[in-house]
This record gives structure tokens, sequence and C-alpha cells, in this order.
């Protein structure tokens, strides 16, 4: 096939993710070697690592997005809101505008599946969970205005997130209809920053 003058920039990565989620979703992650992603796309293996370090990078490829999402709920939050409303409101956008980061996207389901049928990929997002409770972390801790445990607020938005995910997926791989899902998706979120801002167990 011949290669596309272009080695770099937006649209080649877009083109690699695109490609690569295709193939990945048509015959599974661990199927696909990196070069077979590389000749659909037109590029070299090369250039798809400039852009991917890593093959799991390839599907679980919204992270830069995540890591910007999160900065943003803390940098850019208006004077007098907080940080706990502040990632309530980033998560209801996503939710509301059926972000792929929002777990209920079109693509959800085989998204899910894909990634539970891959040990690697499975690994991978674990290892990305833990760079964002960093980056939130490190956040929190730079922010002027926050008094809390920058490290206990992190671990508890990013588990419970997490944990709402994959329930969100385990409950659409089950065929629950996805408006029941979406329901569940947001009531579960709600309680996850109820949680956040008046504790896991009520006081007596």
């Amino acid at each position: 096939m011949p290669r596309t003058g272009e080695r770099g920039g937006p649209q080649t990565r877009a083109r690699i993710a695109e490609v690569a989620s295709r193939l990945f979703l048509e015959r599974g992650f661990d199927a696909v070697t990196v070069a077979e992603v590389a000749r659909e796309a037109g590029v070299s293996s090369v250039t798809v690592f400039n852009h991917f370090p890593r093959k799991e990078d390839l599907y679980l490829d919204r992270t830069v997005d995540a890591v910007e999402l999160l900065r943003a709920a803390v940098r850019d939050r208006p004077p007098g809101v907080d940080v706990v409303a502040a990632l309530r409101d980033a998560t209801f956008q996503l939710v509301d505008a059926r972000h792929p980061l929002s777990g209920v996207n079109d693509r959800s389901v085989p998204f899910f599946r894909t990634v539970a049928a891959s040990p690697a990929l499975v690994a991978r997002a674990r290892e990305i969970a833990a760079d964002l409770q960093r980056t939130l972390a490190e956040e929190l801790e730079r922010d002027p205005t926050f008094e809390g445990d920058a490290t206990l607020l992190a671990a508890f938005f990013i588990a419970g997130y997490s944990g709402v995910m994959m329930e969100t997926a385990r409950r659409l791989i089950a065929g629950q209809p996805p408006s029941a899902a979406l329901d569940d998706h947001r009531a579960r979120f709600e309680r996850l920053f109820d949680a956040l801002r008046h504790g896991v167990v009520p006081g007596r």
C-alpha cells in the first residue's frame, strides 16, 4: 500500500486510531498486530509508535482527553465553585454528550467487550487509572483554594468513576436496555458525588 505523505499531526493520529479500533473490534485486540494497523492506515510502524508508544494505547486512546478534562475541571472552575462540584459538572457534561469517556457512548458495548476479552487491555486500563489519580492529586495539591486531602479525594473519585463505568459495562454486556443502563449510570454517579461530599456511610 502506498504511504501517505503525512507522518504526524492530529489527522494521522486520528486515522491510525480509527483503523486500529475497527480491526480490534473485528478480530479482537490480541489477534491484530501493530504492523497490520500501520499497513491498513498507510503509515509505517514507526509512525504508529510515534503517536502511540504502546499497542494498548491504540485502543485506549482517550487518555490525553481524560487528563485534560481533569486538569480543566480543577483549573478552570468558576470562583466559588469547589472541586467536587466542578468534577460533578464535568462528569455529567460527558454523560449528557454521550462522550466516549462517559461509558454510555453508542460504541460502549463493543468497546467494553473488547477490553474485557484482553488481559493486556485490562492491565493497561488499570495503569491509566493510576496515572489519572496521580494527575488529579497533583492538580489539587497545586490549587491554592483546595483545603482537603488531595491524595484521598483523587483516589476516591477515580476509583468511584471506574466503578460506575465497570458496572455499566457489566449491565450493557448482559443485555440491559441502553435507556435503563443510562438511568442507572446517572444514579450511581449521583451517589458517587453524594459520597464524596458527605461521606460513604452517613454519620449517626
